[in-house]
């Protein structure tokens, strides 16, 4: 129903935990290296993603370029960050769109980001939190817009 880009992981339970998330709204799961751990076989992914891993659909990536040489950017693409005023929730989600996150431990490249600044979108938080959880936003924005879409959703 989505697409879920993780910009160079840097957590392997991070990338379970989406990668759960991702089979339960039956979005794709696109990873972009490099990774801040081996690779995804690692345990830690494992455990996280339970027994869902294997029905996952999920696509991984050399870097930013390979990636937009099969998937190029778009006005569909919007790029999750705390340096913007533009709250996800202000945004009419289609079937297909895709959503970016960037490293747990430095967001979005601002190179990214000044791609194309429209397309950014912030979960509004108190001014003296730095950041959530990368898997808590990731579930915020997807199941956002899951809402906005339910009639197209498919609950199995």
């Amino acid at each position: 129903m989505f697409n879920i880009v993780l910009l160079e992981p840097r957590m392997p339970g991070n990338v379970g935990t989406i990668g759960r998330l991702a089979y339960a709204t039956n979005s794709v799961l696109h990873l972009i290296k490099p990774y801040g751990f081996g690779d995804i076989t690692e345990k830690e992914v494992r455990r996280a993603g339970l027994d869902y891993w294997q029905f996952l659909e999920v696509h991984e990536y050399e870097n930013i370029e390979d990636f937009w040489a099969k998937h190029p950017f778009g006005d569909r693409h919007f790029l999750a960050t705390t340096k913007t005023k533009q709250v996800y929730f202000d945004i009419q989600y289609n079937q297909n769109d895709y959503f970016y996150f960037g490293r747990e431990d430095a967001g979005l490249p601002e190179e990214l980001l000044m791609k194309s600044t429209q397309s950014c979108i912030t979960i509004p938080m108190v001014d003296e939190a730095r950041s959530l959880n990368i898997a808590n936003s990731v579930s915020i924005i997807i199941y956002d817009a899951i809402r906005q879409n339910f009639n197209l959703f498919k609950v199995v």
